[in-house]
């Protein structure tokens, strides 16, 4: 008798939450740039041999929730967990970023924003010539942007931290906006998303001399609909280079800060197509809600 009523109220819960569930979009946040935006945060050379390892340390910040997804590497959502960047900046060790910080905090913060949709492609050690259009990290990065939005939802922002390889070269730092400014142009270009509004961190840290040139350059971007959130100053690993765990969690706040007191017009995002719903979720909601019933 039990087990019938269990089955009955599954059915009437499986309704219910497909029907609520269903009202809602996948918010899509891409995430691209270089290591700090994989995420560094924990990552030390801990072993004899120098080979660095992730301490394992996941912040209350950055931990699982049942809204947040991801963009595996093999183009499937999966639940979002720290490391975000594990399957896709696959030849590095990863740790804590930026990503979950900030869903986390969007979330939060607006507790009606609805389920986000991290989209992982940030690629350590990568200048700004590596992400112009016809390369390989421009057209994986466009792929699966478009493979996101195909699953259902909507464009909503650009998480983009990169520059740290760029300050090495003067001849880099020379051509480094005008190469930036083209990337923005070409990518909201081929999203057919013309407005999308791309939050920038300004650089923290670099691997060169010319640290401070690099930052002028982003400050100093002349295109709309581009933020900049200014990471110089937030604590760093001992390498001088790549931003701690606490660090990725305040640029994470910081970043949902700049993102829910931004207000662009509607974003292009052409016709949208069936509403996404990860089939875990579901099953999560219905156990839930077989569970309040019982």
């Amino acid at each position: 008798m039990l087990s019938l009523i269990l089955l009955a109220l599954l059915a009437h819960a499986t309704s219910i939450s497909c029907q609520n569930i269903l009202e809602q979009r996948l918010n899509i946040i891409i995430l691209a740039g270089q290591s700090n935006m994989a995420g560094r945060g924990g990552v030390a050379n801990h072993s004899v041999r120098g080979i660095p390892t992730w301490d394992g340390d996941v912040p209350p910040q950055c931990q699982p929730n049942p809204w947040i997804f991801k963009l595996s590497a093999d183009m499937a959502w999966v639940e979002a967990r720290e490391p975000i960047h594990a399957d896709i900046d696959a030849k590095k060790t990863n740790g804590i970023g930026p990503g979950m910080a900030f869903a986390n905090a969007v979330l939060r913060k607006d507790p009606n924003f609805g389920l986000v949709g991290l989209v992982p492609c940030a690629i350590g050690g990568t200048n700004i010539s590596q992400w112009q259009k016809g390369g390989f990290l421009y057209e994986q990065l466009v792929k699966r942007a478009q493979m996101a939005l195909r699953s259902g939802g909507a464009y909503k922002a650009m998480l983009w931290y990169q520059g740290e390889t760029d300050t090495i070269y003067k001849q880099d730092v020379e051509l480094y906006q005008g190469r930036l400014k083209r990337f923005f142009n070409d990518l909201r270009s081929d999203l057919q998303a013309p407005r999308l509004p791309i939050f920038q961190v300004v650089l923290a840290s670099g691997q060169g001399r010319y640290i401070e040139e690099v930052r002028e350059a982003q400050l100093k971007l002349e295109l709309p609909y581009v933020e900049n959130v200014d990471a110089k100053g937030l604590p760093l690993e001992p390498d001088g280079l790549h931003l701690t765990t606490p660090a990725q969690v305040r640029l994470g706040d910081m970043l949902a800060h700049a993102f829910l007191h931004f207000q662009p017009n509607p974003l292009n995002t052409n016709h949208s197509p069936p509403i996404f719903v990860p089939f875990f979720f579901i099953i999560a909601q219905v156990f839930w809600m077989v569970i309040s019933f019982s």
